[in-house]
């Protein structure tokens, strides 16, 4: 397998494994919006060269986009293998490389966000454990902040407190976004809509910086739903899902 690392050079001309079209679509070209900015911050994207969900994205964890500490780490923020990619050991070159790269900068360990079972769009926390990573915090209802260190450092990476149990002072539907996920932008204003038309009371607050990121009342900033005022999902929500989770609620 030959990989490549995302520039600003080539962001351009290739594909995003998680949003595989063309740049005029809107999950493309928000995405690559959003990774041209991190990139002047650190961020690192590697990919396969062929077309498909096969890559890693870190940046450091002082410019990551959800609320932790964790000075002088890197931080996964999205790390998939899936389809006929899966088997081939293709997760142990991406993720040998990060921690490659991590202890060429003088970081102290890897973090990333995962959750107690495997959960859609996180890491899977049974091949992180195999790995070596270990658990340094908790966040409800379901999340982890699980970490790889480097050394004996007894400075553990921690959940920021507005994370930890996550609740907000609104009424009816909330989702809160970021574009550090293509599908926000494809699946946001569809909700909106269908919401309107059925007369469901929703809101959407766009996370559109670092600092609102890192300050966010949740532990997964990419996407987060709230109802009367508790939290409710990470999963994207469509038509069909937003209804279910409505009849859930009842």
């Amino acid at each position: 397998m030959e990989y490549v690392k995302l520039t600003l050079d080539n962001l351009e001309k290739e594909h995003i494994c998680c949003a595989i079209s063309n740049n005029k679509d809107i999950q493309v070209s928000s995405k690559k919006a959003w990774l041209a900015e991190r990139l002047k911050e650190g961020l690192t994207f590697l990919k396969s060269t062929e077309r498909g969900k096969c890559f890693i994205e870190y940046i450091p964890a002082e410019n990551a986009w959800c609320p932790i500490e964790a000075n002088d780490f890197l931080h996964i923020n999205c790390f998939w293998v899936s389809g006929s990619f899966k088997g081939h050991g293709y997760a142990n070159d991406l993720l040998s490389s990060c921690i490659a790269d991590a202890k060429s900068q003088g970081k102290r360990g890897i973090t990333v966000i995962s959750s107690p079972k495997k959960m859609p769009y996180l890491s899977d926390p049974k091949y992180l454990a195999y790995k070596g990573f270990k658990i340094a915090d908790t966040a409800e209802p379901n999340f982890t902040l699980m970490y790889l260190p480097f050394g004996n450092d007894t400075n553990v990476p921690k959940f920021k407190p507005c994370a930890k149990q996550p609740r907000i002072d609104k009424q009816g539907f909330v989702i809160y976004y970021s574009h550090g996920c293509p599908f926000t932008a494809k699946y946001i204003p569809i909700v909106e809509k269908f919401a309107k038309e059925k007369g469901i009371q929703l809101e959407t607050i766009f996370i559109d910086s670092k600092e609102k990121a890192q300050n966010a009342p949740m532990a997964w900033t990419n996407y987060a739903v709230f109802y009367n005022g508790n939290y409710v999902t990470n999963e994207i929500l469509n038509e069909k899902r937003l209804l279910e989770l409505i009849e859930s609620l009842k």
